[in-house]
């Protein structure tokens, strides 16, 4: 079956339908095969727990950004959808920004022979507040840095912890 034919018998809305009836049951086996697993795995939940986690901090931090918060003002919603995007790539670069930052700082410890933990590594959130001044003065700098920043951490194995003695 070609799928413009599987979207046509499933886009009339037919509850009647048995291909519709097939899918739906299909769905609840799914999720209840997908709830059990989640009340049975200890390790799925706390994967779960930490993926929802990451995209709520993600939604609080671009909040955060957002001037005038939850206001966007016009009921356009071309207007708001561009709010919503412009809002969510200001939120990108400014993790990518602290990201590269933490990097940095990073690879100058190592660099200098202190231990990095990748544990420690893992802790830090690229979610940080008080480096930004929403209000502030916002200085748009539209040409080319001088150098390449380093996107990747130059740790040796080495060099992640302390020798023992």
């Amino acid at each position: 079956m070609s799928s413009v034919t599987l979207l046509r018998r499933l886009g009339n809305h037919s509850h009647k339908n048995r291909l519709y009836r097939a899918f739906r049951e299909l769905g609840r086996v799914i999720r209840t095969v997908t709830l059990l697993r989640c009340l049975s795995e200890p390790v799925l939940r706390e994967q779960i727990t930490a993926v929802t986690n990451k995209a709520e901090a993600f939604h609080g931090y671009s909040e955060w950004l957002m001037i005038g918060r939850r206001l966007i003002g016009h009921n356009d919603p071309d207007h708001q959808e561009r709010v919503v995007k412009f809002n969510e790539l200001l939120a990108n670069c400014a993790i990518y920004s602290t990201a590269l930052d933490i990097t940095d700082v990073a690879n100058g410890l190592a660099a200098e022979g202190y231990p990095v933990d990748t544990d420690d590594l893992a802790t830090i959130t690229p979610y940080i507040q008080h480096t930004i001044r929403r209000m502030g003065d916002l200085v748009l700098n539209l040409s080319p840095p001088e150098q390449a920043p380093v996107t990747w951490l130059d740790l040796e194995p080495r060099v992640l912890f302390a020798p023992t003695p």
